[in-house]
């Protein structure tokens, strides 16, 4: 499935991708705020994950591209599926060039009216305490802070404080709509 956005497509991964998705996610600014990426992130890593991208059940996951060129470069990932507990973990990275422009919100409404389209009943979400700005972009998109767990962090090796957020997809909720 691709899904066109105003600035972005949002595409399925190839193995192909691999090295692209490698550079585009190997910064330690990323990997820290992931609770699965490991550090440093390497080229067998990517492989890994566009090789998962394709079986893992019940999950919706994307590349991120921008269309601003002809290549459309790879600037992130995002999607939602089973984590932990969590059957539907909505989830998203950008790469540091792409920061502060909108993209995440912009992706995130895009994945929102796919879950509600595919009948998805809720969605959580989180984000580590030193990343703030990842909150804001999970507030913007209507979800709701519930409370504080510690979640372990791949890429730093260790248990981090994490707020938790989520979100109920139904219809006459408050969250923002996008057509896909």
């Amino acid at each position: 499935m691709f899904v066109r956005t105003q600035r972005l497509t949002l595409r399925p991964g190839w193995i192909e991708d691999a090295t692209e998705l490698a550079r585009a996610i190997g910064h330690w600014e990323v990997v820290r705020n992931l609770g699965r990426a490991p550090w440093p992130y390497a080229l067998g890593d990517a492989e890994q994950f566009l090789e998962a991208m394709q079986s893992t059940p019940r999950a919706v996951s994307f590349l991120i591209c921008a269309r601003d060129g002809a290549d459309a470069p790879i600037i992130g990932g995002i999607g939602y599926g089973p984590y932990g507990e969590h059957p539907y973990e909505f989830g998203y990275w950008l790469t540091p060039e792409a920061w502060g422009r909108g993209y995440a919100s912009e992706a995130g409404r895009a994945v929102l009216d796919i879950a509600r389209t595919m009948g998805v009943p809720h969605l959580t979400a989180g984000h580590y305490l030193d990343n703030p700005a990842s909150g804001k972009v999970l507030r913007k998109l209507g979800f709701r802070h519930h409370g504080r767990a510690t979640r372990y962090a791949r890429g730093r090796g260790e248990k981090v404080e994490c707020a938790e957020y989520a979100l109920t997809l139904q219809e006459g909720d408050d969250a923002p709509r996008m057509a896909a």
